[in-house]
């Protein structure tokens, strides 16, 4: 009887760890996303959160650890890391908080703009699985003249020593001479992807920034800021497909 106490209803757990709404959590049980200790959950299952391994598309879930995020403006000159063995400053230098904390995803060294700071690793997994497709903008000023042929390799998928990339949305937002300002749109991941990409088209990227990642944007932080995410923010990120 004493063991009994201790199951929950399955949507009401997923709904606690941050899922979505109770509705919602039941689609996911009904659409064959949720596992329990490897077995493809039901409609009126329960759980022990102590004990059971709980899964939505292979990634665990938990709860019992107050979720936290925020929205980091990284400026130039940090690594994107928690800790850097050489001991170069990382973005986590900016961040003034308790408790374990990690961005998603990565900027390189160079490159400024929003970035996602959390401690909920479900939601890490989720938004940087390939098959998720997260859009991420960015702004691009370069060097170089962006030919019609250029900028239409840019849009199809440009080929790269570890494959084709798949295509961007590219808008031309001002051009002068031999420098022009773009703006990328992508939902791959790959490291340097965008500096690559323009390379192989004869541009030298001076400066990129990400302005949205999903649902946010960079509105009201200032560079080297940050901000917790509102709780709209966070529903739109989880329910991301």
């Amino acid at each position: 009887m004493g063991e009994e106490t201790t199951l929950v209803r399955l949507q009401k757990f997923l709904a606690e760890a941050g899922l979505g709404s109770r509705r919602r959590c039941e689609e996911l049980i009904k659409d064959g996303r949720v596992a329990v200790n490897g077995r493809t959950a039901r409609l009126g299952d329960r759980v022990d959160p102590a004990r059971d391994r709980v899964t939505v598309d292979g990634i665990p879930v938990s709860v019992g650890v107050e979720k936290k995020y925020f929205l980091l403006n990284k400026p130039p000159g940090y690594i994107t890391t928690v800790r850097d063995t050489r001991g170069r400053p990382t973005v986590m230098d900016l961040v003034r908080e308790e408790g374990r904390l990690f961005p998603v995803g990565r900027l390189d060294k160079d490159t400024r703009g929003l970035l996602l700071i959390t401690n909920d690793g479900y939601l890490a997994h989720k938004l940087l699985h390939p098959s998720r497709g997260v859009e991420k903008t960015y702004l691009v000023e370069a060097e170089g003249y962006l030919t019609p042929q250029g900028l239409s390799r840019l849009r199809k998928g440009i080929r790269l020593e570890d494959g084709t990339t798949a295509p961007a949305k590219v808008r031309v937002l001002a051009k002068k001479g031999n420098r022009c300002l773009l703006q990328f749109t992508i939902h791959e991941g790959r490291k340097r992807q965008i500096r690559r990409m323009c390379a192989a088209v004869g541009l030298q990227v001076r400066d990129l920034v990400r302005t949205r990642f999903g649902p946010l944007d960079l509105r009201g932080v200032k560079e080297g800021e940050y901000r917790p995410l509102t709780p709209e923010e966070v529903r739109k990120l989880m329910e991301l497909d």
